[in-house]
């Protein structure tokens, strides 16, 4: 039986400690907050051990999540590190690229696993797009949200964009030739609450990116354009069409999609790398590029926003 635990109950944090409690082979030891009345409150849900300090639960586990505030992440995941423990960290993996790549080479050193929780890449519209799609010219993500008040230390770019920034990445397979974004602040002080980046890859490919938690209706569709063809998904509802060129015209038709919990895939790829790969270790590399892309985005709409500010 694999000891695991979870860093940070919020709402995200909460669903994973669900998810644990669920799967076989593996034994939820605890949740861990530091607002101790949720800690309580989701331990006696899954009857469990509540923690009030992370440190309480060094030594004990063999994999944890940790779903806390960015700021967080590098302090904590680096301290389950040292101790032996393999870590699933909620994006982003941190705030920096050098706690990133500390965090990376700590891992390599102790043949310990390090997962970055980009859901996405579990949703299954995701894995029927890898299938169709081929050689992209255009991409356009839209990523909309209410704002909520839970995510204060980032902005828009790290809370949200940073998941199709990931996912494009993995499409595209070429180097970045040019970035071009723009965004304002609207509720947040110091972060950006809507942002579009446009990004050009040296293979001429363009993706354009918009990310907004500003609205109340949710909605996270990408469109792939191709030679022929292009392919729209809807992560949230998990569905699929691809519209091909016959003739002089476009023909459509829906993809069949067997839909599943994406974040339940994501856990339980955790723990298959825990259980059955002990001798090769998972070291998430792909979110410590797709981190850097967004740390550039971030940067460029900062100096933006101060502009606008004199």
């Amino acid at each position: 039986m694999l000891n695991v635990a979870v860093i940070g109950v919020g709402k995200l944090g909460s669903k994973h400690a669900q998810i644990y409690s669920n799967l076989n082979n593996v034994n939820l030891l605890g949740v861990c907050d530091i607002n101790k009345q949720r800690a309580e409150s989701i331990a006696r849900q899954l009857h469990v051990t509540p923690f009030i300090h992370y440190q309480d639960l060094l030594g004990k586990v063999k994999g944890v999540t940790i779903s806390t505030p960015t700021s967080l992440h590098y302090q904590i995941a680096r301290d389950f590190l040292n101790s032996g423990v393999n870590v699933l960290i909620e994006k982003p993996m941190t705030l920096t690229l050098s706690q990133a790549d500390r965090l990376i080479k700590l891992s390599e050193q102790k043949r310990l696993s390090l997962l970055v929780g980009h859901v996405e890449r579990f949703n299954s519209v995701v894995h029927a797009l890898k299938k169709l799609s081929r050689q992209p010219k255009f991409i356009e993500v839209h990523r909309l949200g209410a704002f909520t008040p839970r995510v204060t230390d980032v902005g828009v770019v790290l809370d949200l964009m940073i998941h199709d920034i990931d996912i494009v990445l993995a499409l595209v397979k070429s180097e970045i030739k040019k970035i071009e974004t723009v965004g304002i602040n609207v509720l947040s002080h110091h972060h950006e609450d809507i942002a579009n980046a446009r990004i050009t890859f040296k293979n001429s490919c363009i993706a354009n990116l918009t990310a907004s938690r500003l609205i109340g209706k949710s909605m996270r569709k990408i469109r792939i354009f191709q030679e022929d063809t292009y392919i729209s998904l809807d992560y949230l509802n998990q569905s699929a069409e691809i519209h091909r060129k016959v003739k002089n015209k476009m023909v459509s038709s829906s993809i069949d999609i067997k839909k599943e919990e994406p974040l339940r895939l994501e856990i339980k790829e955790f723990i298959n790398y825990l259980l059955n790969r002990k001798s090769c270790p998972y070291i998430d590399r792909e979110a410590r590029d797709a981190l850097k892309i967004a740390l550039q985005i971030v940067r460029k709409l900062r100096c933006q926003l101060r502009n606008q500010k004199k």
